[in-house]
């Protein structure tokens, strides 16, 4: 088949625009709070409802791309998230903010099972490993980008009438004492912009691989017998638990213990979060080629603990720091457990990745029971639940047993060959 840059470059716009409109919930948690005077288990309900999306969609949305090719979800997705956006712009109640979260939740669910196959096919299954690392660095660098366009926006409109057009036109429609709504209209704006793109775009037809595939319903029943795949959906769903729970969570702290501004010091620390995160990335590809990838994630999920004790009972001078570099340890966790995860069966893996990747909802839950602890105890021992969730990763890297191990330089693959 013949490559296409210009549908990769689509493709890499897909990751930016996904992580653009994902990423933002934390620095605008404290004005959330504020807008509507919510309680912290109340705040935690929007990322409860965008989360939860992902394990009630993930296994259906494989099936539904199978059945309807990618074109057609990707452009149905991106229309369901651009009318959710619009929704909450206009009608910016926090019923409908849940609605909205759930809508644009199961969109970026769906979107996600679409483009990697598609990423495949596009630019050629010999580039598929560099595409892949390519598009995660896209995926960093709107994850960094988002909370400073929020910062920058929220802080401008604040000073009162704007010679910019752009700026102008957003205080027109954006009430005064919610200015942070004018991230929903960037939103709708951004998925129109993709969405027009996309429309005039030619996609190849995608032939799934195994691992790829969606999986019958026969498969999943075999999968969800074995012990094994639940330990794994667990460690997804406590790692994804722990990464929103950090990114949710920072700049209600750093405001609340610390008195720093969520929309300036609160929002650069969600930021630099996400930027150490995808920075720590490339850090963990060099390890990875050196050492095994178990004690790669112990020494990480270590290195997380620590930072996160750093954050939560240091002076604000050290805690402000402490959040981001989280970030940066927790870099490997994803893509380790899915690769340990992956590497112990030798068969299914299409559906078992229809099973892990439900165990996002852990994004959705754990945020929320922080909240909970947080309105009864204070949102320092809510955060403590991060404990338990970062060390369940970390306990990863001591009972995993694969059948292939990450290739290092001068070894082979094969662990046991008794399995």
């Amino acid at each position: 088949m013949k490559r296409s840059r210009y549908l990769v470059t689509i493709v890499f716009a897909i990751f930016f625009v996904m992580s653009f409109v994902t990423n933002i919930l934390g620095p605008i948690v404290p004005d959330i709070i504020q807008s509507f005077h919510l309680s912290l288990f109340s705040a935690a309900l929007l990322p409860f409802f965008f989360f939860i999306a992902y394990g009630v969609f993930s296994i259906p949305a494989g099936f539904l791309v199978e059945r309807w090719g990618e074109k057609r979800v990707i452009l149905g997705m991106f229309s369901v998230a651009l009318a959710a956006s619009l929704l909450f712009a206009w009608l910016h109640i926090f019923p409908i903010a849940m609605f909205s979260l759930f809508l644009i939740g199961s969109s970026m669910a769906a979107l996600q099972v679409a483009i990697n196959p598609l990423l495949r096919v596009a630019g050629g299954e010999e580039h598929f490993a560099f595409n892949s690392a390519f598009a995660q660095l896209i995926f960093g660098i709107a994850s960094f980008l988002s909370p400073q366009i929020y910062s920058y926006i929220v802080l401008n409109l604040e000073k009162g009438p704007q010679k910019n057009i752009f700026l102008s036109t957003l205080a027109a429609i954006v009430p005064e004492r919610m200015r942070w709504v004018s991230m929903y209209w960037i939103f709708a704006a951004v998925i129109a912009a993709i969405i027009l793109a996309l429309v005039f775009t030619r996609f190849p037809e995608v032939k799934r691989k195994e691992d790829e595939a969606a999986g019958t319903a026969g498969m999943y029943r075999i999968l969800l017998r074995r012990p094994m795949v639940w330990l794994y959906f667990f460690s997804v769903f406590f790692y994804v638990g722990s990464e929103q729970g950090t990114a949710n969570w920072m700049s209600e702290f750093l405001w609340k213990y610390h008195g720093f501004d969520p929309q300036t010091t609160g929002a650069l620390a969600v930021a630099w979060f996400w930027g150490l995160l995808t920075a720590g990335c490339f850090v963990g590809m060099i390890l990875l080629k050196l050492f095994d990838s178990r004690r790669v994630l112990g020494a990480f999920g270590i290195g997380a603990l620590t930072c996160l004790s750093f954050a939560l009972f240091s002076p604000a001078s050290i805690s402000r720091f402490a959040f981001p570099c989280i970030g940066l340890f927790a870099s490997v966790m994803w893509p380790i457990v899915i690769s340990l995860a992956l590497n112990s069966v030798l068969e299914y893996q299409g559906a078992l990745a229809g099973i892990l990747c439900s165990g996002i909802m852990g994004g959705a839950i754990l945020p929320l029971i922080t909240g909970r602890i947080a309105d009864s105890f204070g949102l320092r021992a809510g955060m403590c639940l991060l404990y338990a969730t970062f060390g369940w990763v970390f306990a990863v890297s001591l009972w995993a047993k694969p059948l292939i191990t990450n290739q290092r330089f001068g070894e082979g693959k094969l662990e046991n060959d008794a399995a």
